[in-house]
């Protein structure tokens, strides 16, 4: 019989904030249908956004967290092809990069990149035509916001439809509602070891600050998969002695 204290993580994704019928049924798809099912589905690689060079600075290829002032908006013309994008052109006192947004809605982007305004934009640094350009930024906010906007990324498998955005927001409600269980594991194995306990271990994983956390030889992952070891252990036995 499975502890009370377990039931908010056997329940629908569909219970998360944000997470509706269709989202549910993508989340299900690249993870599983209930929100325990998002415990598991581990990090499979980071994007490292503290990288915050001046415009200057910034090299093609690299992703980038900038702090921008908003120069001049320039959208296609009213009858040019679908395939023209609209530009933004931005800078600092060491240079320019043109923000580039593919069938934009140019009232939105007059509202999210005020003329005048500083505004932080992460994503990746791009070379066209002698000059920097980051298309489509992956994020956007004010000066204030930047702390929250420069940071490790954990990056989910996906599927078509989910973006990043919204699985990283699922799973870190799920995290939220993962309780703090009491031990279970020999105390001197989890102290040779030097294991976080399952909750820690569970955050840590979800929280990877560089490529090495994503191995599977890192205490946190090395704990979760203890657990799930001596749970299979568990359940197995349990089956045994109904069985007799």
């Amino acid at each position: 019989m499975r502890p009370s204290i377990l039931f908010p993580l056997f329940a629908p994704v569909t219970r998360l904030a944000g997470v509706g019928p269709r989202i549910g049924e993508l989340i299900a798809r690249a993870a599983g249908e209930k929100i325990v099912d998002l415990l598991w589905h581990l990090p499979s690689g980071i994007v490292d956004r503290r990288h915050s060079p001046a415009v200057g600075e910034a090299k093609p290829g690299e992703i980038a967290t900038l702090t921008v002032k908003v120069h001049t908006h320039e959208p296609p013309p009213a009858r040019a092809p679908r395939r023209l994008p609209y530009r933004i052109i931005c800078g600092d006192d060491t240079g320019f990069i043109t923000l580039i947004f593919f069938s934009a809605k140019g009232d939105y982007l007059l509202k999210q990149f005020p003329v005048g305004e500083i505004r932080v934009v992460s994503g990746r640094v791009d070379e066209y035509q002698g000059g920097k350009q980051m298309p489509h930024p992956d994020h956007v906010g004010t000066l204030e916001q930047k702390a929250a906007l420069a940071i490790v990324e954990p990056v989910y498998r996906l599927t078509e439809g989910l973006t990043p955005r919204v699985m990283r927001k699922a799973v870190t409600g799920a995290v939220a509602l993962a309780p703090d269980l009491p031990e279970w594991a020999d105390p001197h194995l989890v102290a040779q070891r030097k294991w976080p306990s399952w909750r820690l271990a569970l955050g840590a994983a979800h929280a990877p600050q560089s490529a090495a956390d994503l191995a599977p030889e890192t205490e946190a992952r090395l704990r979760l998969a203890y657990d799930e070891l001596l749970a299979g252990q568990i359940a197995l036995r349990l089956v045994r002695s109904q069985q007799k």
